[in-house]
């Protein structure tokens, strides 16, 4: 039987890992995030870690290379033999054509897309009051879910932090690369025939219901690699 492997696509803060979290129990295979991923190389000051953050506080993505590696390491990790979740990654095109080759025929892929607008992303401030657990994962909004504790995990205690490329003079060019060369993927899975759309901006636990019966409805899509 083939791996369940789920991708969503979406704008800065509309909510995907949010959502990666909120369906990876029920799926019970592990959310893959190339966001933690690489800020745990730029904690650990890694390589890796100091190109990335070059990178991320000029506002700009990660090079392909870069997240093409960390991506090709984790998914042969043990937890990931019966799928896994993808947050973040594939960003582009070539990033999708890369993947096409790590993934076996036979797997199964519902790639699914939270949709929002521009606009209403940056007057709800879902970016720049977005607050992030270093520990545990948990996301925060100082403006709409502010933690019990000021600048404090409800989950695990931990300090919480901003992250670099959340500053409001990044947003713009962080939304501009979005629909550069993040929007065709929508027609190379459309293509692939394994591609869906979510309305992001509704509450959270509706889109996580339909993104739950998107997956149970899809499982059955086999991804190809052979198809052109």
């Amino acid at each position: 039987m083939g791996r369940k492997i789920v991708i969503l696509l979406g704008h800065p803060g509309v909510g995907k890992g949010t959502q990666a979290r909120a369906i990876v129990q029920h799926l019970e295979i592990p959310q893959i995030s190339t966001g933690d991923m690489l800020r745990d190389a730029i904690a650990k000051k890694t390589t890796y870690g100091r190109e990335a953050k070059e990178k991320m506080d000029a506002g700009e993505l990660v090079s392909d290379s870069i997240v093409n590696g960390i991506v090709s390491e984790r998914i042969k990790r043990n937890d990931c033999k019966k799928g896994f979740i993808l947050d973040g990654y594939p960003r582009n095109v070539s990033q999708a054509e890369t993947f096409r080759k790590l993934v076996k025929n036979g797997d199964h892929l519902a790639v699914i897309e939270l949709s929002a607008d521009s606009e209403r992303l940056r007057k709800e401030k879902r970016l720049v009051g977005r607050l992030m657990c270093p520990g545990c994962g948990e996301i925060y909004n100082e403006f709409s879910k502010a933690p019990k504790e000021d600048q404090i995990c409800d989950l695990c205690g931990r300090q919480l932090i901003h992250r670099s490329d959340d500053r409001e003079e990044l947003i713009s060019e962080r939304f501009r690369t979005y629909h550069e060369e993040t929007s065709p993927l929508i027609q190379f899975y459309q293509d692939l025939g394994v591609y869906h759309q979510v309305d992001g901006m509704r509450p959270i636990e509706t889109v996580t219901e339909e993104i739950l019966k998107i997956i149970n409805n899809s499982v059955a899509a086999v991804y190809d690699r052979r198809r052109s």
